[in-house]
């Protein structure tokens, strides 16, 4: 593949990938695994998600976030390593830092629908405010339809891996995965903040892909090969989708966990709000993320000992400052 530094992410079309056309269906396979090997992030339209659910979802969280912090603090529960409920301001920071970064948001995670898969005894449960009658239904219906179009993205990473479609399918089911709405709240007096704290320093996701609703304004960017920051826009209609590490350590590096911030606005603009909502696509616990034999090559040696999923999430809660060692 030739190397090129892009000036924006690419945009795809899943409804190329699910059209029952073979034709489109391979170029959406060759462009999403181009994009993957370069850059890390795509553009997506025609995911799944309609104007009508981001808007209830959107409304929702907003109404929780602006609710008083003692409220919204009945429902952080720290013993859960932040994996379900309420997160409150500056808890988390980026790996290698100890400032936390400016935000705060809710964690919303899988709801196991099969009695018989144990894997449903791993996973605390959903933790829902009591202020907001519909917050459960349009959340746990964002989550739905975003875990659909992750499904389908990791079929067609499969295939440009040159693994069966079907490669993926058991390991996310009733996978690990989290919605996060995200408030990065608003800073009336930038000075008595850290002269360090970003909204979300530089980082690299954990899992095997983000998919991430449209944010409610600029600041995301993305580094690439060179070390410039672009910046990462999508259209209305449109979702990021981006590879996390544990696909980047699962392929040795052929696919690209690229680094990524969210940055202050102007300090005229401080004090406004900026929310996003993204899903991050987990695998089931037990999943084994040592690299593909096809990915490891003499030109590419084998980078990182085996690991599972489980272990590896456990070793970034820590590190992120969300869980004790």
């Amino acid at each position: 593949m030739e190397e090129k530094l892009l000036d924006e992410i690419p945009s795809l079309d899943l409804a190329d990938f699910r059209s029952g056309d073979p034709e489109r269906k391979a170029r959406f396979v060759q462009q999403l695994g181009e994009a993957y090997q370069n850059i890390g992030f795509i553009a997506l339209k025609n995911h799944g998600l309609t104007d009508d659910q981001t808007q209830k979802l959107y409304a929702d969280v907003k109404a929780f976030f602006s609710l008083p912090d003692d409220v919204k603090q009945q429902y952080e529960k720290p013993e859960l390593a932040g994996q379900r409920g309420y997160v409150s301001k500056g808890k988390e920071h980026a790996k290698g830092r100890n400032t936390g970064d400016l935000k705060e948001f809710y964690h919303v995670g899988q709801e196991v629908d099969d009695a018989n898969d144990p894997i449903g005894a791993e996973y605390p449960d959903n933790i829902w405010p009591a202020e907001l009658d519909s917050f459960q239904n349009t959340a746990l219906t964002t989550y739905k339809t975003l875990e659909a179009a992750g499904k389908d993205i990791l079929r067609a990473i499969a295939l440009y891996l040159k693994l069966p479609e079907n490669y993926f399918d058991d390991k996310v089911r009733n996978g690990n995965s989290i919605l996060r709405p995200i408030h990065y709240y608003p800073i009336e007096n930038p000075d008595a903040v850290p002269s360090d704290a970003v909204r979300a320093a530089e980082h690299g996701d954990i899992n095997l892909i983000t998919l991430l609703m449209g944010a409610s304004a600029d600041g995301l960017q993305v580094k690439r090969r060179d070390d410039k920051w672009i910046p990462i826009t999508a259209l209305p209609d449109q979702i990021v989708v981006n590879v996390g590490d544990m696909l980047q350590r699962l392929t040795n590096g052929v696919l690209k966990s690229t680094i990524h911030r969210v940055v202050n606005p102007p300090r005229e603009k401080m004090n406004s709000s900026r929310y996003s909502i993204p899903f991050f696509m987990h695998p089931r616990s037990e999943m084994s993320l040592a690299a593909l034999e096809s990915c490891v090559t003499p030109e590419n040696p084998k980078k990182e000992a085996d690991i599972t999923a489980g272990e590896f999430l456990n070793e970034r809660l820590i590190e992120l400052g969300l869980k004790k060692k």
